[in-house]
């Protein structure tokens, strides 16, 4: 089938890309309110913007609301964040953060994730996360307004944090690290099996 996406709604289009686009992996971002609420929220519009120097991007999809998610809100509030990365043995409990929960709730306490002090910043980090990038707010780039639009977050990576037990000949070893990546829908992909290709020259 072939779609003209001017002939579609904005849920349409969201499930043509989510569904296609995959696996997509996934940020698990932490931030704290001006108040002082400890907030976990997963985001799977996420990748590296660029290695040097070092800054991730994530969208935040904007709500039929209109009004900023807790952890947009937060970061442009405080201007820091931490991306957790997520293993299987973190998935569960990632799930459970994607609850709508109100702005004076923390995940953290409602999927029961055990937190640690981050080393840079205020906001707190999922202590058994593999990998951790402590982030200062660089930009956001707004792409559109409408519900199903995206606002782009640049942030810049200014602490990373990796497990020793994944941390082999100066790399992450990518065989132990475990990470889950979001399909369409309710589906979620495993790193079960790894295949290494040698680029050629």
């Amino acid at each position: 089938m072939i779609f003209d996406t001017a002939a579609l709604d904005a849920q349409q289009k969201y499930q043509l890309l989510t569904g296609g686009i995959t696996p997509r992996p996934i940020a698990w971002i932490s931030t704290r309110s001006k108040a002082g609420v400890d907030n976990l929220a997963p985001y799977s519009f996420f990748t590296v913007a660029s290695c040097n120097p070092p800054v991730l991007l994530y969208t935040h999809v904007t709500q039929s609301s209109g009004i900023n998610k807790d952890t947009l809100q937060n970061l442009l509030d405080t201007k820091e964040c931490v991306v957790n990365i997520v293993n299987s043995g973190l998935l569960e409990q990632l799930n459970a953060t994607s609850a709508a929960l109100g702005k004076d709730d923390s995940e953290f306490s409602f999927a029961n994730v055990e937190a640690c002090e981050s080393a840079t910043v205020l906001p707190k980090s999922v202590k058994y996360a593999p990998v951790r990038y402590e982030c200062s707010l660089r930009e956001v780039v707004s792409v559109g307004s409408l519900p199903a639009g995206g606002q782009l977050i640049l942030l810049d990576v200014t602490f990373i944090y990796v497990d020793d037990a994944l941390y082999k000949n100066d790399t992450i070893d990518q065989q132990s690290i475990d990470t889950v990546g979001k399909m369409g829908g309710n589906y979620f992909s495993l790193t079960n099996d790894t295949l290494e290709l040698i680029r050629p020259k």
